[in-house]
Parts: C-alpha cells; sequence; structure tokens
C-alpha cells in the first residue's frame, strides 16, 4: 500500500491514516490508490469497523491543486476514477465507518468526512468548504451528504460562504456526534470504534442498508425491505446470542456473525 495511506489494525478495528501532514494530507492519486486498498481490507470479516482519520494536525484539506490542473480526461473522469469508487466503498461497506477529524477539513476532504457513518470532532477541528472559495463546486458526493445532513437551507448557505465552521458549531449542527478534547481524541476514538466493533455487525450492516434506502423510497417500499431484512437478521448467530443473552439477563457477546 501506498505511503500516502496507512493501516493499522487493533482488534477488529482498522485505523485507516491519511499520511501526507506536510499537506494537511491534501489528497492525489496515490492516496486516492492507497485508500482504495485500505477499504478493500475493511472488506475482511474480521474487520467489525473502520476509522478514517489523518496524520499530524489535520484530517484533510481536499484535492492537492498542484496536481488538479494535470487531471488525464478532464476533471469529470478523473472523479469517477478516483473519488466516486471511494466515496462508493465506504457507503458499501458493511460495517460503521468512523471519520475522526483530528484537525482541518477541508474541500473533498470534507466530502469524506461526511460519507463516513459518524463523525467525531477534536476540540481543534474545523470545517472549510473550499470549493466555492476558488470558483468551484463541491463534488466528491458533498451536495448530497450534506444536504442530508444539514438540510437544504443550511447547506446551501454554508457552501456558498464558504465560512469555516468549528468543532463546537459543527456540533450545534449536527456535523458532527462529538467533540473530544485534543489530548484526549485518540483513546476517545479507540474506545468509541471498539465499542462499534462490537455490536451485531451484520444488523449494524443492514440498519445503515436501510437508512440510505429511505432516502428516496417509498413508505411502502421502506416496510418491505424492512420485513427482509428482518428475515435475514433473524438467521445470524448474533440474533440467537442476543436472545440467549435477553432471556439469562446477562450482557450479549456478539461475533459479527
Amino acid at each position: 500500500m501506498a505511503d500516502e495511506v496507512l493501516t493499522t489494525r487493533d482488534g477488529a478495528v482498522l485505523t485507516v491514516t491519511l499520511n501526507r501532514p506536510d499537506t494537511y494530507n491534501a489528497i492525489n492519486r496515490a492516496m486516492h490508490e492507497g485508500l482504495a486498498a485500505a477499504l478493500a481490507d475493511s472488506a475482511d470479516p474480521g474487520v467489525r469497523a473502520v476509522v478514517i482519520t489523518g496524520a499530524g494536525r489535520g484530517f484533510c484539506s481536499g484535492q492537492d491543486l498542484r496536481e488538479f490542473s494535470s487531471l488525464p480526461g478532464g476533471v469529470g473522469a478523473a472523479l469517477e476514477e478516483t473519488y466516486h469508487p471511494n466515496i462508493r466503498a465506504i457507503r458499501a461497506l458493511e460495517k460503521p465507518v468512523i471519520a475522526a477529524v483530528n484537525g482541518p477539513c477541508a474541500g473533498a476532504g470534507l466530502s469524506l468526512a461526511c460519507a463516513c457513518d459518524v463523525r467525531v470532532a477534536s476540540v481543534d477541528a474545523n470545517f472549510v468548504p473550499g470549493f466555492i472559495g476558488i470558483g468551484l463546486v463541491p463534488d466528491a458526493g458533498g451536495t448530497w451528504f450534506i444536504h442530508r445532513l444539514l438540510g437544504f437551507r443550511r447547506a446551501f448557505e454554508w457552501m456558498v460562504s464558504n465560512r469555516r465552521v468549528v468543532a463546537d458549531e459543527a456540533l450545534e449542527w449536527g456535523l458532527v456526534s462529538e467533540v473530544v478534547a485534543g489530548d484526549g481524541f485518540g483513546a476517545r476514538v479507540a474506545e468509541l470504534a471498539a465499542w462499534y466493533a462490537a455490536l451485531p455487525t451484520r444488523a449494524v450492516a443492514m440498519t445503515k442498508q436501510l437508512f440510505e434506502h429511505a432516502h428516496t423510497a417509498s413508505m411502502e417500499e421502506q416496510l418491505t425491505l424492512e420485513a427482509s431484512l428482518q428475515q435475514a437478521a433473524t438467521q445470524t448467530q448474533d440474533f440467537a446470542e442476543g436472545v440467549a443473552a435477553f432471556l439469562e439477563k446477562r450482557p450479549p457477546d456478539f461475533k459479527g456473525a
């Protein structure tokens, strides 16, 4: 795997670290390739939660503009070749993906964070749309995710204002679920990831699928999918363990199977 992306494994948690700290982890082609490989590794059934974070003082500053002007085939083709497969892979991953936003998060880095299932921010984090500041539009799924997280009015106003939003305001908006003091950030992310990894992973994956489907489904379509996936959930080992633990009045020991 490219040095631009590092992976570490702690039990059932795989941490993926964007590793270009001298550029606040600006995204280049090598980083795309490294992220794709890391997400492929994340499909291992032994991995039950994934953390994406940044090396050094930043999460991700977005596209490396030094590479931007030399994209073969134009920007549209480059997006489809690089950003889009990784965004799709995060959404298709059948386990929770946590964005551990340790510092500045801008442009396509913001889109990447918003593609994850959960966002936890260090008090040192901040969020900047970035695109409009150089005459571009949000991409890499940014409009899709941010619209759904914040609603049309706030999402539109923020994207066109290009205003920097600090961690506490991002929490107030619902962009992130938690803000952690800088010196305790790593420990809290590890604790949260371990908690997610201990959940019944198949049920978590199907819940993720249901919420994804709910964006465009009618009520009847959603009821049908709920019934189908609930039937599948009853066939899992974790369902049997959950029922046994409930009846025996003990904590369940889910295996993700």
